[in-house]
């Protein structure tokens, strides 16, 4: 049997506010409602399959991660397509961002390694995508570890989720419970997070307190951003509802959020560009994103800005708002 070799990139993705809609038993149901960015950096998988049974290496081209996410990939995949089992697999993954800071690397990661395996044994484009966002969002909900975040890649851009739920489902593949909807520009963006790893989502999305307080500032934003056209007119109420969002939930002034967001906004306050910028919580890590108030803004702040916290405990890292799938 010949080498099989494939390759899949994903961006990430920011959840600035969200829903926490996870009370059906069934994975491809549950998920979240909400609105964010996606990434044009993210993760990138490529894999190499010789004959065997079935077997998986993960090698991380930039530092020491959890394989079993891969590892659960796989097996979900092998269970769609049997024909993925008769390879041993090498997957080397490359990630531009870190992991448990609310980037959206887990799904990221999934959504990527699974386009990396389809592709490599030939299966068509549309098909691998779509089965891609599905595996991907089975995987994330069995681990606790992201509620929206494959729905939202699958449209990609400035997005919004409107319905729960994986975007794709059975046996065509042709439409899901999620929906998600997105516009896009080259908007510039400033990524900015504490050195050390921020909690696992499942900390707060399955405990009832943080359940709570989270679904109901998310079902007020909803109410102002899933109604309505959704295109870059609204990136003023994307930004305004964010910033109440991360208020309402409290989770502005958990842990070191606190910290960092007033960091962000002194930094902002300080430089040449103070009104044209906002920063705002990246969920669910202790990191923010700093954004132009002009969707339409060139960048020409980022270097200052990212002056600003060489040296001290925070890093930094330049990207843009992704395409559209």
């Amino acid at each position: 049997m010949p080498t099989a070799l494939g390759r899949g990139h994903c961006g990430g993705h920011i959840t600035l506010l969200f829903t926490i809609e996870d009370v059906l038993n069934d994975a491809v149901s549950q998920g979240s409602r909400g609105a964010g960015i996606c990434l044009t950096d993210g993760v990138e998988a490529i894999a190499k399959g010789e004959d065997g049974e079935g077997k998986l290496i993960v090698r991380f081209q930039d530092g020491d991660y959890d394989c079993e996410m891969y590892e659960d990939v796989l097996e979900d995949l092998i269970g769609e397509i049997p024909e993925i089992g008769l390879f041993d697999w090498e997957l080397n993954i490359r990630m531009s961002l870190p992991a448990s800071q609310g980037f959206g690397m887990s799904a990221s990661g999934a959504i990527a390694s699974a386009i990396s395996f389809q592709r490599a044994i030939g299966i068509p484009n549309e098909e691998c995508l779509r089965r891609s966002f599905l595996i991907a969002h089975i995987v994330e909900r069995k681990r606790s570890s992201g509620l929206g975040d494959t729905t939202a890649l699958s449209s990609g851009g400035v997005e919004r989720r409107i319905s729960a739920g994986s975007p794709f489902s059975g046996n065509l593949l042709d439409r899901g419970p999620g929906i998600s909807e997105g516009w896009t520009t080259e908007t510039p963006v400033l990524l900015v997070w504490k050195e050390r790893t921020g909690k696992h989502t499942s900390n707060y999305i399955d405990n009832p307190d943080w359940r709570n307080k989270i679904s109901d500032a998310g079902a007020s934003a909803m109410e102002i951003i899933g109604v309505g056209d959704w295109d870059s007119r609204r990136w003023s109420d994307l930004i305004e509802q964010s910033l109440i969002f991360a208020s309402d939930s409290g989770l502005e002034f958990d842990a070191s959020r606190s910290e960092i967001i007033v960091a962000a906004n002194e930094a902002i306050r300080e430089s040449s560009f103070s009104e044209r910028l906002s920063a705002m919580l990246c969920m669910l890590g202790e990191s923010v994103v700093i954004v132009p108030n002009d969707s339409l803004d060139e960048g020409r702040w980022m270097s200052e800005l990212s002056s600003f916290f060489e040296g001290s405990e925070f890093l930094t890292f330049s990207s843009r708002i992704g395409t559209l799938r």
